[in-house]
């Protein structure tokens, strides 16, 4: 009898926390994702830039707006999607609960779930960069468009988020130290209250190509680009980081701590190394982009998580697919892109451009005759020890 008692309660506490992860939307399959940034007039048809990520077994996609030609294209692909509702936007979705859900009907709704939108990114980098009424719109955007899909009972489905910048923080180094700026602390408590509520991550855009541009005399460039180096050592939390992409999240976690909020997820939205930049920007080389884009498929593949929580398996999203070509600012933001604008690769870290019909043509008749080469010289090996066989029974 006791030890039926002990199964039930043993059989009790396994369902409830079954119950509770189910309940948990996961907006992330595995740890690696890529974003689709179409500031460009040169750059794939959306079919081929699905067939392009489908080959390159790459199921996380980033987009920034929620254009209907790419919803429509990835329609049936299995390739999944978190949408985003541009700045522009976030005012008139804060004002009126009706416009988020029209938006959410027309935009999201309308293409489930054939079109495997898992997530709804609500502005990107507002707070620490655009003013207070911009930071006031999207906590007043994130609250609307997630009772939106809550009411039409697609809150089990979407996951609501928002990507913040390094400028939300206002101290990063050592990791330990880092806290939320004065001036976003009154906004983004007031989103972190919904996303503990709701079991959204924190997203943060980290990227250890600014950090270390940002004071190349300081950081080691090995450090930035996951190579051997000394790192640098947390006097309070007593950890080591290896790499700055590690320091820069468990920042967040630091930050979010001392907010309150310590079991909440960090999970990068953005991160990249450009391969071309201006005389300014000598970091900005082919080299250094394969360098750190390569490290960073092998970091993510271990599915481990950081010094600070080494539970929680780090996930991320590269920037970018593409080089932009209408971007503006300096030439390092016009050269993100893993692949260039005719889909071949930038630069070699394992993954194949798109290629065309008669390429595709010839690598399969190329294949043909090696498979039937294998078949022909097997035949006649086997048919001379066959014979040798016969000869000498004889």
């Amino acid at each position: 009898m006791k030890r039926l008692w002990v199964f039930v309660r043993f059989l009790t506490v396994f369902l409830f926390f079954f119950l509770v992860a189910s309940l948990t939307v996961q907006g992330f399959t595995g740890t690696y994702g890529i974003n689709y940034g179409r500031i460009a007039d040169n750059i794939p048809p959306p079919d081929k830039v699905a067939t392009l990520l489908r080959a390159a077994k790459i199921k996380n996609i980033r987009i920034y707006d929620a254009d209907q030609s790419v919803l429509k294209a990835f329609s049936g692909t299995g390739l999944e999607l978190v949408v985003g509702l541009p700045n522009g936007l976030l005012k008139n979705m804060s004002t009126n609960e009706d416009n988020a859900m029209s938006w959410i009907k027309e935009n999201v709704q309308s293409f489930l779930p054939e079109t495997k939108i898992r997530g709804i990114a609500v502005g990107n980098e507002v707070l620490g960069v655009l003013d207070d009424e911009s930071c006031e719109a999207l906590v007043g955007a994130v609250k609307n468009i997630y009772s939106a899909i809550h009411k039409l009972h697609l809150d089990d489905v979407i996951q609501i988020t928002t990507a913040h910048s390094q400028a939300v923080f206002s101290n990063s180094y050592p990791p330990s130290s880092c806290i939320f700026k004065d001036n976003v602390v009154q906004y983004m408590k007031q989103l972190l209250e919904l996303f503990s509520k709701i079991g959204s991550p924190f997203c943060l855009n980290a990227y250890p190509f600014l950090a270390y541009m940002s004071d190349p005399e300081n950081i080691d460039i090995n450090y930035a680009l996951f190579q051997s180096t000394q790192g640098i050592y947390d006097p309070k939390t007593k950890l080591h980081y290896d790499n700055m992409l590690d320091a820069q999240i468990d920042a967040a976690y630091a930050a979010l701590e001392d907010a309150g909020f310590k079991d909440m997820e960090v999970v990068v939205t953005e991160t990249g190394w450009a391969s071309r930049g201006d005389d300014h920007e000598a970091a900005a080389t082919v080299n250094n982009a394969r360098t750190y884009n390569y490290n960073l498929r092998k970091r993510l593949a271990k599915k481990k998580g950081t010094p600070l929580r080494p539970k929680r398996v780090v996930k991320a999203y590269v920037f970018a697919i593409f080089n932009e070509d209408l971007k503006f600012g300096p030439a390092s933001e016009r050269n993100y892109g893993l692949f260039k604008a005719d889909g071949s690769i930038s630069y070699n870290i394992g993954f194949h451009g798109l290629e065309s019909s008669a390429a595709d043509t010839s690598r399969l008749f190329l294949k043909g005759i090696r498979a039937r080469g294998w078949f022909w010289s097997h035949f006649f090996a086997s048919a001379i020890s066959a014979t040798t066989l016969l000869l000498l029974s004889s």
